[in-house]
């Protein structure tokens, strides 16, 4: 199993990711490419234990209609510096209302989580040779932010 951070918690996932070369829609708790979803979506949707995972390029709106039926959503992050991924978490959360996992996959470090958090990530699955304990220990040191975002939908001056 992966360990990942979830809720600010460190967990070991219950899902596996699977490439779009070898994807086998009949395992369980998995986390199937965007494509290999949309091809098999009706066999799909009977189940309650299947994820997807969407490429930077991959269009979000895609999943319209759909994320009732998704255990979870995660969004890949190819480079530290692409930050599209960023727009999905967003667009999911505002647009698209959806309220279950986002998880962000790839190239995931700990500079970026309070950013992600801040756009609607909730789960995260860090790049290799990140200190899994330490990224969980940090997302825990800011308590405040002054702008709105996904977690605090009204800015901090009105809370006064």
């Amino acid at each position: 199993m992966t360990s990942i951070i979830k809720d600010k918690a460190i967990i070991d996932s219950p899902y596996t990711i699977q490439s779009v070369d070898d994807a086998d829609v009949s395992v369980a708790n998995t986390i199937l490419p965007l494509s290999v979803y949309l091809q098999n979506e009706s066999e799909l949707a009977k189940r309650n234990d299947v994820g997807v995972w969407l490429s930077a390029d991959d269009e979000i709106e895609q999943l319209t209609g759909k994320l009732d039926q998704l255990a979870l959503v995660a969004l890949d992050f190819p480079s530290f510096g692409d930050g599209r991924a960023y727009s999905n978490a967003n667009i999911l959360r505002r647009k698209l209302a959806y309220t279950g996992e986002v998880r962000a996959i790839g190239d995931v470090r700990r500079d970026q989580l309070e950013q992600m958090l801040r756009c609607g990530f909730d789960a995260f699955q860090l790049a290799d040779g990140q200190d899994i304990e330490a990224c969980a220990a940090n997302m825990k040191t800011f308590s405040f932010n002054y702008q709105t975002s996904i977690d605090r939908p009204e800015p901090l001056f009105r809370s006064r």
